[in-house]
């Protein structure tokens, strides 16, 4: 169970890796003192670095078996599933507020016009919290000692 983790865990850092490129190129950074509904880079970064952390514990634990890595990765997962239900948060009210932005699109991307995350296809958006969710589901279990 331990590696199905990590393999949910790969595939969920897949999709935020690729969010992350969009939301980067589509100017997130330079949408950061724009006003209105966004996913500013201090919580987007944040979510990630926290993740990626996560990730590398859990690498690290999965060579020494200690419980505390298991544990605390899982306690960091806590931490992104916040921030990540935070940022879903922010990306409904946004489609819902203004359908013209649920296609997409590049116009006004950076110039502060359409936020950088509607640029997220919904499709990877889903997947990569249906990912997240079973991961930490995943870890939870393996942390408690399940299927060891």
């Amino acid at each position: 169970m331990k590696w199905v983790a990590l393999v949910t865990w790969v595939l969920t850092a897949g999709g935020g890796f690729a969010m992350l490129g969009l939301w980067l190129k589509n100017g997130g950074m330079q949408q950061s003192d724009g006003s209105g509904d966004r996913i500013r880079p201090p919580r987007i970064l944040t979510h990630f670095a926290l993740a990626a952390t996560g990730l590398v514990l859990w690498l690290i634990f999965l060579a020494t078996d200690s419980k505390a890595l298991a544990w605390i990765a899982f306690a960091l997962l806590l931490v992104v599933a916040l921030l990540g239900f935070s940022m879903l948060a922010v990306w409904l009210r946004q489609r819902g507020r203004e359908p013209a932005l649920a296609g997409g699109g590049n116009v006004g991307a950076v110039s502060g016009g359409v936020p950088a995350e509607q640029h997220f296809p919904p499709g990877i958006v889903g997947l990569h919290g249906v990912l997240a969710a079973a991961t930490l589901v995943l870890v939870f279990l393996v942390a408690v000692g399940v299927g060891s």
